[in-house]
């Protein structure tokens, strides 16, 4: 039953699911999995609909709430899973590329529920992740290259509030929209926030619980509150050939 499934997928999504589960799977574990996901794919199909654009095999886990999909635009293949929010409403839209999953109690929101001046927006490259309980705060453009690996509890921010007065409440003197970029080839760990105007620079990495302030040059890896520079991952490789070659 389950191998009967599994093809059926793949007819229907023309996604090759055998090598998604080795010898370990038993076919009760399998069926499971396979047969969510043939709820997710249908649930897909009605979504869609109200979408800008949508390509390929589109999976809607449980109680994802996507409000004002008219702005939204995915790639092929592309997951939101369980509980994730998506506000869309935004002056550039929300663009995902293929093989995009948001993961289960993320928000991704660039524009506040209640009103107010739409946001920017987010970009997110081909075969890149945001992890569960994510928050990207796309008020400010905010862009994530290909192949981004993110953590659970990652958080990106694109604007900052304003409190240079003194005499007037925070509360009153509005924000300062900027942007964030993530190159392509980095992985943010788990619980690390970056905040706006920072760019992390291709291929590098970002240790968990980081507060990134500034940019990463290309090929990184930082950390800390304020994240500083730990190493290169040149340096990395070339300690590597050394101990290899003792």
């Amino acid at each position: 039953m389950a191998n009967f499934i599994q093809r059926t997928l793949t007819n229907l999504t023309g996604i090759d699911l055998s090598d998604r589960f080795d010898e370990n799977w038993d076919s009760l574990s399998t069926l499971g999995v396979l047969w969510r996901m043939s709820g997710w794919f249908i649930r897909g199909c009605f979504r869609r609909l109200w979408f800008k654009s949508s390509e390929g095999m589109l999976l809607i886990g449980k109680r994802v709430t996507i409000r004002q999909a008219r702005y939204l635009s995915v790639g092929k293949n592309f997951i939101a899973q369980d509980n994730c929010e998506i506000n869309c409403l935004s002056q550039k839209g929300i663009v995902f590329g293929d093989k995009v999953t948001v993961g289960s109690y993320a928000i991704i929101r660039p524009t506040n529920l209640y009103g107010g001046e739409a946001g920017v927006g987010l970009k997110v490259g081909n075969n890149s992740s945001i992890g569960p309980y994510a928050y990207i705060g796309c008020s400010g453009y905010i862009e994530i290259g290909d192949n981004v690996m993110m953590s659970p509890r990652v958080s990106i921010y694109s604007e900052n509030h304003n409190f240079d007065d003194t005499e007037s409440p925070m509360i009153e003197q509005g924000v300062t929209r900027s942007f964030a970029k993530i190159e392509d080839d980095c992985w943010i760990a788990s619980n690390s926030i970056i905040l706006a105007g920072v760019t992390v620079g291709k291929g590098s990495v970002v240790a968990a619980g980081s507060v990134v302030t500034k940019d990463v040059p290309p090929y990184s890896i930082v950390g800390g509150n304020p994240a500083k520079l730990l190493k290169t991952r040149f340096e990395q490789k070339s300690a590597g050939k050394t101990a290899n070659d003792q």
